[in-house]
């Protein structure tokens, strides 16, 4: 053994007797040795590809654990680790720090998405801050859809619903709701008034052009000329006179600004909706207002006290302050975060929109996908990620997710409450032999609650387990999970198929310590169902066909299970005989 294998080797040694005293003392002396693997693995996850060369010294630290008494257990936990044995103190949620300047009742927040494609992880951040915030001031939240630009992030017409779905899954209440091309009106109106108070003009040059003022820092030829003018060719962009590219309306800004892109920003362009018509107002309007004018009349407008969106606004706040100014309008107040990302999952709009076209993942709520669609048929709670964001808050740093630390949170939420199954994969069938009547396998439906399933065997009980947990070498001896020990008394091909048989060797769990037996679980011939269970791996979902108990069929779609051995499972279908379910994690 290596050096390398043998520090690997201390580190699971110390790591596994501290988990064995742990979870011998909270459950009455006696330590489990899946629950300290599973606790090994957490602290140790370079173990896990390894795990079987590891299994047996583990084993030997769970024996050697359950040996002593209670006491003698508490004895030393209380020596090396006083402040694990203490009683867990209920878990208080952070508390979101008080917003600037707010005032109870009188605070407005809003939710502003782009219908371009449905909400994902990130987007979650500020739907659940804006309408929390509202909440603990007594305030209201705006749900407002930006779908201002039907070319470039051209709305889809089922995102709009798709949203407003995911938001009541994430729990979010909304007191009022806007889409904003159906106020294209409302926003010419502003246009003029802006124009009128010499805030903005009409800029005739060409694309190239005007970047070679701005450059420069120097009004373009359009700028200062009469407000009548103005009005006038705006009048002249909203007839259809100018084709695309031909004129826009911009806000005056600082022609010095030390960003570039904030001086002189363009409020409304042309797009030829004939190309490319709108979902919800068709060709109505080719005079089309962008994101920064549209968003920062609106916030106006729908009185919007307090903005809280990512810190890649920073440069927008900036530009919209300036409509302010003209206008006279006081700016809310304005939170920048960082950006919420989550490992090996893909956030990025545009990259799934174009996997979606290229690669035939499944819209919205592909399971490989971050959105919150795509992560709830994985199993992942709301309030799983209600306590990610509570806990990265209004932070401007940004913070990375991975998929490893949010199932974490998951698993803490589901595993007191989902059922456990058996299910085994690339079964093989095993006759048992000579099996008394009145043995009865006796398997946990919940470890926590006490409440069993049983199953009577019979005298040659047909069951199927995974092949790659029976015995290839010596005494052939197995345990099968809530019934007793076996010994394989011989093997054949049935069909081309493998058939095992095995005889009863004993019922003691203290035998199969003895023998250092693997407890394996088990289908019943004539209760077994297929389940086809779809694993995201990546980019990757693969598909497997397990054999599973058939009490699954009780289940209900969307509930979560666990599959003993294999880990957190959300039923996607239930049929007849049969079953679909989505891998979450382990």
């Amino acid at each position: 053994m290596s050096g390398q294998e043998k520090s690997l080797l201390e580190k699971v040694r110390e790591t596994g007797f501290k988990h064995a005293l742990l979870n011998a003392v909270k459950y009455n002396g006696k330590a489990d040795l899946k629950a300290v693997t599973s606790k090994i693995i957490g602290e140790l996850p370079e173990i896990r590809s390894v795990l079987r060369e590891y299994i047996d010294v583990i084993r030997s630290i769970v024996e050697e654990v359950n040996k002593l008494p209670l006491e003698k257990q508490r004895e030393i936990v209380r020596s090396n680790w006083p402040e694990l044995l203490e009683e867990k103190k209920e878990v208080r949620e952070k508390e979101l720090p008080p917003l600037p300047n707010a005032v109870e009742g009188a605070v407005v927040t809003r939710f502003a998405p782009n219908p371009d494609y449905t909400i994902h992880l990130g987007n979650a951040r500020p739907a659940l801050l804006s309408y929390w915030y509202a909440s603990m001031y007594k305030g209201r939240m705006v749900l407002r859809f930006e779908d201002t630009d039907p070319r470039t992030k051209s709305p889809y017409p089922e995102a709009y619903q798709m949203i407003k779905q995911d938001l009541e899954w994430l729990g979010v209440k909304w007191s009022e709701e806007y889409v904003q091309s159906l106020r294209i009106p409302l926003f010419y109106e502003v246009a003029k008034k802006l124009i009128e108070k010499g805030g903005a003009y009409v800029d005739k040059c060409g694309e190239k052009e005007f970047k070679a003022w701005r450059k420069e820092g120097k009004a373009c030829p359009h700028r200062d000329l009469p407000v009548e003018a103005q009005l006038e060719e705006f009048d002249k962009m909203l007839s259809g006179h100018y084709g695309e590219g031909e004129a826009v309306v911009r806000v005056k800004t600082d022609l010095q600004h030390p960003d570039p892109s904030v001086r002189d920003w363009v409020a409304f362009r042309i797009i030829d909706t004939s190309k490319t018509p709108h979902p919800v107002v068709g060709e109505r309007y080719i005079v089309w207002p962008t994101y920064n004018f549209a968003a920062g009349v609106d916030d106006h407008l729908m009185g919007v006290t307090h903005i809280l969106r990512a810190k890649e606004h920073v440069s927008n706040t900036v530009k919209q302050k300036y409509l302010y100014d003209h206008m006279g309008w006081k700016y809310p107040e304005t939170i920048h975060f960082g950006r919420l990302s989550l490992e090996g999952v893909i956030l990025s709009k545009s990259k799934m929109r174009k996997m979606i076209k290229e690669s035939g993942v499944e819209a919205y709520s592909d399971p490989r996908l971050g959105t919150l669609s795509g992560l709830r048929r994985r199993g992942i709670t709301r309030e799983c990620l209600w306590r990610i964001i509570k806990d990265v808050g209004i932070k401007p740093v940004d913070a990375k997710i991975s998929y490893a630390n949010l199932s974490a949170i998951n698993r803490v939420i589901v595993d007191p409450v989902a059922n456990r199954y058996m299910a085994v994969e690339d079964p093989v069938q095993v006759i048992l032999e000579d099996v008394p009547e009145d043995i009865e396998a006796s398997i946990p439906v919940h470890p926590s609650r006490k409440t069993y399933y049983t199953y009577r065997l019979g005298r040659e009980a047909v069951v199927y387990v995974s092949s790659k947990d029976l015995p290839g070498s010596g005494n052939g001896l197995f345990r099968l999970m809530g019934v007793g020990n076996f010994q394989v008394t011989g093997a054949s091909l049935v069909n081309g198929k493998p058939v095992v048989t095995a005889r009863l060797h004993s019922r003691d769990q203290e035998e199969a310590r003895k023998h250092g037996l693997q407890i394996i679980q088990w289908v019943k011939d004539d209760e077994k169902i297929p389940l086809e269970l779809l694993i995201p791996e990546g980019m990757r979902l693969v598909r497997k066909t397990l054999l599973a108990e058939k009490r699954i069929l009780g289940e209900k779609e969307g509930s979560v299970i666990q599959l003993y051995r294999i880990g957190f499972a959300r039923i996607e279908r239930i049929w007849e005989e049969s079953a679909v379910a989505i891998y979450a994690h382990d």
